[in-house]
């Protein structure tokens, strides 16, 4: 009997170590493609995805720790079976922005399904020359920049420990994703980088952004239209703009937004805290709604919790129409800090279709060591616990 046993265990740790060897990625070393320390790594890195993706087998692209180049690239699926590139060097863009293809990304993932991007790399985008180029914070009618990273069409994918340096335009743009995780990821920007948006969303499910700092010009995470079921959890933000959902109302065919969660985040030094804005003077209508907003910290915020449904940058628009956005369903609670202004709520919904089932839970924000005040227009929202009481 124990003779019996012995064999069996033996059998079962031989499967054990055969089925380890079977999970281990095949490696494709960036070095084997002609991809050298200090040098120009396009050629090589397009080659070995090319090799990589074809693999039937789960893959690993190693970019070993040095300095390299790259100019813009575009890494499409779909693969035939999960890739993984682990960049553990710098990577540096041509400073030039003439030299982009206009607004498209300097690196742009599309058609992919499980993709992991991790490393420790930093991606700097070299973008000092181009901010002082870009007048797009003043004027609709201005020279699209390139974004560090554009994700396009991916399913079931992770991007870790990576930083997002200096972007030429956007950072991040997500568009047509599903399933797509961005994990202790970091973006570095000065305040006064404009357009520089941090994470951009549009038309994606399940996108979580997890245990992050985003420090930009603009928004820290941006919400366009068609955004589903995200995630938004122990995120620092500042400097920037804050988490935006919007703006929304604007273009034709604008797909609904539901289900966000922001959740234990920290806002230092931002314009804004956390904000709803959409259009008026537009006939687009879609529901905004299932938006929770819980346990977030704001240190020296402008504007700590805003709904505007009045936006009109550069008088674009015209307020006489009010906004058909229908905004619902949405939870502040348990918000506190320091606002920079002393009008530290400001709920302005739409005078055609005012905010429905708003919820305000233990809302304590203080100005030079006294409540905020709290201005409301076209809302009758829910109140529990200690919270500002709204004035028209």
């Amino acid at each position: 009997m124990d003779a019996n046993l012995s064999i069996i265990h033996i059998y079962a740790l031989f499967l054990l170590l055969a089925s380890s060897i079977m999970a281990q990625p095949v490696v494709f070393d960036i070095r084997k493609y002609g991809g050298a320390p200090n040098g120009d790594l396009t050629s090589s890195l397009a080659r070995a995805w090319k090799t990589a993706c074809a693999s039937t087998s789960a893959s690993k692209i190693l970019v070993p720790k040095s300095t390299y180049s790259l100019r813009q690239i575009e890494l499409n699926g779909p693969c035939k079976a999960p890739i993984e590139l682990h960049i553990e060097g710098n990577i540096a863009a041509p400073e030039n922005p003439n030299q982009f293809d206009g607004d498209a990304q300097w690196i742009r993932f599309g058609y992919i399904d499980s993709l992991t991007l991790s490393g420790g790399a930093t991606f700097d985008g070299r973008g000092s020359i181009a901010w002082k180029q870009n007048n797009c914070h003043q004027t609709w009618n201005c020279k699209k920049l390139s974004m560090n990273f554009g994700f396009s069409f991916m399913n079931n994918s992770i991007i870790r420990d990576i930083t997002s340096k200096h972007s030429k335009h956007f950072h991040v743009n997500v568009l047509g994703c599903r399933n797509i995780t961005f994990n202790k990821f970091t973006i570095e920007a000065p305040a006064e980088s404009p357009n520089t948006d941090g994470i951009h969303i549009g038309r994606s499910t399940q996108v979580k952004i997890l245990d992050s700092n985003i420090g930009t010009g603009d928004d820290c995470i941006s919400l366009g239209d068609g955004s589903r079921q995200v995630s938004v959890e122990n995120v620092t933000c500042g400097p920037g703009h804050g988490i935006s959902v919007g703006s929304l109302g604007r273009y034709e065919n604008e797909e609904p937004v539901e289900g966000l969660i922001v959740k234990n985040c920290t806002f230092k030094n931002t314009d804004n805290g956390v904000r709803i804005k959409t259009w008026p003077g537009t006939s687009i209508k879609i529901p905004v709604s299932q938006l929770r907003f819980e346990n977030l910290v704001m240190i020296n915020v402008t504007n700590p919790i805003i709904i505007d449904q009045e936006y009109c940058p550069w008088n674009q628009c015209s307020k006489q129409t009010p906004s058909k956005v229908q905004i619902s369903r949405v939870s502040f609670k348990d918000i506190r800090g320091t606002s920079a202004t002393k009008e530290g709520m400001i709920l302005i919904c739409s005078s055609g279709v005012p905010c429905e089932k708003v919820k305000l839970t233990n809302i304590n924000l203080k100005f030079n060591g006294t409540p905020v005040i709290a201005t409301c227009k076209n809302i009758k929202p829910q109140v529990f616990g200690n919270v500002p009481v709204c004035t028209p």
